[in-house]
């Protein structure tokens, strides 16, 4: 029973997914069929998705229909430029027709173009009250303090440490090692230099605090030709409580005496920043040094070991059974509408800065397409409070639909805008085989980029999944 609801859950998010995307496509193809029928145009189809229907029906002179390339969609208007070789034939109206329609002015191109990416800002703004009422989970790693450095890493070879204070990456101040693209994993990943500028404060031995820039190079992880390129790491991982939640009953820690309440102050009379550095192979004593509840401390001997039901297992390796206190910090948030329309707007200008900075590792092949858009989503919505950071993504979506459409190029709505100007301009439609030609091309473009981040979406998720997941540890069998 479990299986199959577990199984129409997925289905249902799924379909969840699906709408998510109707929505957003039928809201912005709704403002050029509204826009059309206020400026009196002649609208011969009204379509959802690409390619030759799957369904349709005409009602009202204007054919309705879902087309069979899961990917945008179009309000068929011959009176605008020649589209049809994204929207197919458009049926001509007849010459009685004719006599009765409102000719077709460059400013009515214009608002027609344009009420697109309007009506995908409002739809925006209309998701965004809803996060300004129910709240944003808002999820951040706090403090830039280095935990751990792994070891034959470009870190390690720089000469970070452990107990590092980052204080700026190549003079960008930084305050939280994760969150909003400003913290310290996210810094190192958008660098463009060479060479990685840390500024840090070092704990000196005497109670002092040493202020130092350290040049630190990067490595790229490995990923297959059909993967999106990794981006920058150097091997440092940020500190983390070393508080006892809780220990597995039966477990290495338990049998050393650790209880809740304890903190792990240091390792081999190393002080300890974060449960990473406690990581050791199997048969290894660690000497450690234990503070209690009272603050009193006391030596510990303890040596992991790979839990019974583990054995013979893939990707099994030994723990200390020891459950750490969490340190993600979370918080809901309740920004304005017009501040998390702001976000989403320099959200999209940093990434495509990226992209264009001819030193940077962001290419286009880490931009997503439906399918990787899809896949966020969904994981999204499994999480807790999915719904919420639904909607916040909503607003980012619906904002990035906007400004990609009102850029001047073929084909998009940009271009039917700049098109239209330039008729009020010449005085007279900008028409021609090199125009023709220049929309051909760029559709080709077009769907040549969409099915190769189709691709690398579909390559990521295949090859960046985790091995099989290990069951729970169990060190000892419960008593009946």
């Amino acid at each position: 029973m479990e299986a199959v609801i577990s199984v129409l859950k997925t289905v249902g998010l799924i379909v969840l997914v699906v709408m998510f995307f109707n929505v957003m496509i039928f809201v912005h193809e709704l403002g050029h069929f509204l826009a059309g029928k206020w400026r009196g145009a002649y609208i011969d189809r009204f379509q959802i998705w690409f390619g030759k229907p799957i369904w349709s029906k005409k009602i009202g002179g204007v054919t309705y229909g879902i087309g069979w390339i899961p990917a945008g969609g179009f309000v068929s208007l011959p009176q605008m430029e020649d589209m049809e070789m994204v929207e197919g034939e458009a049926v001509k109206p007849d010459e009685e027709a004719r006599k009765k329609m409102k000719p077709m002015k460059p400013l009515d191109k214009v608002i027609i173009a344009a009420a697109g990416p309007i009506f995908s800002l409002l739809l925006a703004y209309f998701f965004a009250v809803f996060v300004w009422v129910l709240g944003k989970p808002e999820a951040e790693l706090p403090g830039t303090t280095i935990g751990y450095v792994v070891p034959n890493t470009p870190a390690a070879e720089a000469g970070l440490l452990p107990g590092d204070k980052i204080t700026a990456i190549d003079g960008k101040p930084v305050t939280k090692w994760m969150g909003n693209m400003e913290g310290v994993r996210e810094l190192i990943a958008l660098s463009e230099n060479e060479k990685i500028r840390f500024s840090i404060e070092r704990p000196a031995g005497d109670g002092r605090v040493e202020k130092r820039e350290i040049d630190c190079g990067y490595r790229l992880p490995e990923t297959s030709w059909w993967e999106r390129t990794g981006l920058r790491q150097v091997g440092v991982a940020p500190s983390s409580p070393t508080l006892v939640k809780s220990v597995l009953p039966g477990s290495p820690a338990e049998q050393a005496g650790l209880c809740p309440g304890d903190t792990i102050v240091a390792a081999e009379g190393k002080p300890v920043y974060t449960p990473a550095a406690l990581d050791t192979e199997k048969g290894v004593t660690l000497h450690l040094t234990v503070r209690g509840k009272d603050g009193t401390e006391r030596a510990v001997e303890l040596t992991p070991a790979i839990p019974p039901n583990w054995q013979g297992k893939e990707g099994a390796f030994p723990l200390s059974g020891i459950v750490w206190a969490a340190r993600l910090k979370t918080s809901m948030e309740h920004p304005t509408p017009q501040a998390q329309v702001n976000e989403s707007f320099a959200l999209m200008w940093k990434t495509l800065k990226k992209i264009a900075a001819p030193k940077s590792n962001i290419g286009m092949e880490h931009l997503s397409g439906p399918v990787g858009i899809g896949t966020y989503l969904y994981d999204m919505l499994t999480a807790p409070s999915g719904i919420l950071l639904a909607l916040w993504f909503a607003v980012v979506l619906n904002v990035n639909l906007a400004v990609l459409n009102i850029l001047p190029l073929p084909i998009v709505d940009g271009g039917h805008v700049v098109l239209g100007t330039l008729e009020m301009v010449l005085k007279r439609p900008v028409q021609g085989r090199i125009l023709t030609a220049i929309q051909y091309a760029f559709f080709f473009v077009l769907i040549g980029f969409f099915l190769f981040v189709t691709f690398k979406d579909v390559g990521s998720a295949v090859g960046g999944k985790s091995p099989e997941k290990l069951p729970t540890p169990v060190f000892a069998t419960p008593a009946p």
